[in-house]
């Protein structure tokens, strides 16, 4: 019969590797390492009570697409306020791909404004502050102070951003992404209502230079209008 290896570490060393494979960003090893752990009953208890064994669980069934097994581990155990931000982001990132496949269509802002309000964030993961479009407002502020200074930010920097702001670099990606596109769109449209404005003042000149060369044909001086309009004045 085949036997799950048995690796002697402490709660507190697996705790250790699964941070550092986490901060790494790279998933693909910290699922296999999490598939290596005991079974024992006793190692497993301890390792369920872990924080970062459970975060690291819950990234590893996120970015493996089983959406049911992080939407478990997140409502059944209470996280830290440390941990909020990142798990947030997994849990409405979540529940916007399965909206996303069900419609067959990408989700527009209300799209997404009424998956958070059937999907309200669980109070294992949430400290009661306000948020404004899903993400703090620290968040948002330090987001845009990276935008002003790299509209395109490399895999690198995006995962440096995510570690700094608590998000997945697939959301930091979507939040750049998503500001492009609206810079270009305010772009456009300013674009288009100067030339409208253009337009008009050269239909308005257009018009005033015929008026006045109408008038000027129509009045002559020394013609009888034109005798006529000087005797008037």
């Amino acid at each position: 019969m085949f036997q799950l290896p048995i690796l002697n570490f402490s709660p507190q060393q697996v705790a250790g590797v699964c941070e550092t494979l986490e901060e790494s960003g790279d998933v693909e090893r910290l699922g296999r390492f999490l598939w290596s752990l005991p079974v024992a009953p006793a190692a497993c208890e301890a390792l369920n009570r872990n924080e970062s064994v459970l975060r690291a669980r819950a990234i590893v069934a996120f970015h493996g697409g089983n959406y049911r097994e992080l939407y478990h581990i997140l409502e059944s155990h209470k996280f830290p306020k440390e941990s909020h931000a990142k798990l947030q982001a997994l849990w409405l990132e979540a529940h916007y791909q399965e909206a996303e496949k069900l419609r067959g269509r990408p989700l527009g802002p209300v799209d997404k404004y009424r998956v958070r309000k059937k999907f309200p964030l669980p109070r294992t993961i949430w400290d009661g502050e306000q948020k404004t479009h899903c993400f703090k407002e620290r968040t948002r502020h330090l987001l845009r102070e990276w935008y002003l200074q790299d509209p395109y930010p490399n895999p690198s920097k995006k995962r440096e951003l995510a570690q700094a702001t608590g998000l997945t670099p697939t959301q930091v990606g979507n939040w750049f992404k998503n500001r492009r596109q609206r810079d270009r769109a305010a772009a456009a449209k300013n674009r288009r209502k100067a030339n409208g404005e253009g337009r008009v003042a050269q239909l308005c000149t257009g018009f005033l230079c015929g008026a006045a060369a109408r008038f000027t044909r129509h009045f002559k001086p020394g013609s009888a209008k034109g005798k006529n309009l000087n005797a008037k004045s």
